[in-house]
């Protein structure tokens, strides 16, 4: 066992690896809610006009913790035209409305983004698959990788340092990226997967999807300096799409994009949220270094002493398990000594397996607004107690 000073991102970093030190790191999930509160700000400021990077530095810095964030590596197509018109709905909610003019044609998607909840997709730009769905994902997966903007990645990776670790934000599985898309978004998607007259459309795309997914690591990495990636999931997940459709169209990608990225010597982390116990075997197949958020039920299925070590022991120290402090009946409605016993909890079971250098102390999902301060102390000091 390694003992010496470590930066936050290097104790993250060697959790992903594997290398065992005194303690794990500890990394609150902090993602919108709690930076907004922290700094004061209402949630379409925050997510219109504070640089996310920077947020996220404040409130690891403050609670003198490890975490994670994402670098998001936003893509353009030289021959779109992209019209963006704000407009105010009432006192808290405004519609942010965008028509992308590509070849002649034009798409249309609206968010919108409310002072106290997170942005919410209302209207996809594929409303019509038969019309609308080749042309606009060409205009999608015809986005060169050469546009991204090296210098705002390199500058954000700059200004954070080793006060946390920033990943280069890759996207989502297929099914995500389609749906996302999609008018309709889950519901509808899941019909057109079903549709077996659109399987050869499907299949295509999702190589396509691919194949610019492992086009913008490479470059990202190779421009920017970029150490880590990380795939997010909104839909591509068990508790909503069953573990047949995600093993049909999502598992296999994510297969040759972790491998690709290991190819390049660099690291890859998957947001996989909701259910996991049934797919255990197949996130460890996947090769990723670090899957999280492993989350307690309802959310999801990963309960009391006996269920971390199953789900540990058949990761096998393959795979970091990042997570399982319930964010809402532990964090937010439970007392500091709940706090405590569940984070002693999950480093009982890590240990108890063998995996304690495979672990990394976080949240099931993001933290809330509403979370008292002293039990996101006591989860740091506890995960942290040697």
């Amino acid at each position: 066992m390694v003992e010496t000073f470590l930066t936050p991102k290097q104790r993250m970093f060697d959790a992903y690896r594997g290398i065992a030190h005194e303690r794990p790191p500890v990394a609150p999930e902090f993602w919108i809610y709690y930076p907004a509160r922290f700094l004061g700000t209402d949630l379409v400021t925050f997510e219109r006009e504070v640089p996310f990077h920077l947020a996220l530095k404040d409130v690891f810095t403050a609670y003198a913790c490890e975490g994670w964030g994402a670098l998001f590596l936003e893509l353009s197509h030289p021959e779109g035209v992209v019209d963006t018109r704000m407009k105010r709905l009432d006192d808290d909610t405004f519609e942010e409305r965008t028509v992308i003019t590509y070849h002649g044609r034009e798409f249309s998607k609206a968010t919108r983004y409310h002072t106290q909840n997170p942005s919410w997709s209302v209207e996809a730009p594929v409303k019509d698959v038969e019309a609308d769905l080749l042309p606009w994902m060409d205009y999608l997966l015809g986005q060169p990788v050469q546009s991204l903007d090296t210098r705002k990645a390199r500058t954000a990776l700059a200004e954070v340092g080793n006060s946390y670790l920033l990943e280069g934000w890759l996207g989502f599985p297929f099914f995500d990226f389609y749906a996302i898309n999609r008018h309709g978004s889950f519901e509808a998607a899941v019909y057109d997967f079903l549709d077996p007259a659109l399987e050869p459309v499907l299949l295509d795309l999702r190589q396509r999807h691919k194949e610019q997914m492992i086009a913008l690591a490479k470059h990202a990495a190779s421009t920017c300096g970029i150490e880590s990636f990380v795939i997010g999931c909104s839909y591509s997940c068990v508790s909503l799409l069953g573990s047949h459709l995600w093993r049909t169209w999502d598992k296999p990608m994510l297969i040759d994009v972790v491998r690709a990225i290991h190819e390049m010597g660099k690291l890859v982390h998957i947001h996989f949220h909701g259910r996991t116990t049934d797919v255990l075997d197949d996130l460890r197949e996947i090769g990723a270094d670090c899957v999280c958020p492993f989350e307690r039920p309802i959310g999801g299925d990963i309960e009391g002493f006996d269920g971390l070590v199953e789900a540990m022991a058949r990761l096998d120290g393959k795979v970091t398990f990042n997570g399982n402090v319930h964010t809402v009946d532990t964090l937010i409605r439970g007392t500091e000594t709940q706090v405590r016993t569940e984070v002693s909890q999950i480093k009982e079971a890590a240990h108890a397996t063998g995996s304690a250098h495979r672990l990394i102390i976080g949240s099931g999902d993001q933290v809330g607004k509403e979370t008292p301060q002293e039990n996101i102390i006591a989860m740091i000091e506890e995960g942290m107690r040697v």
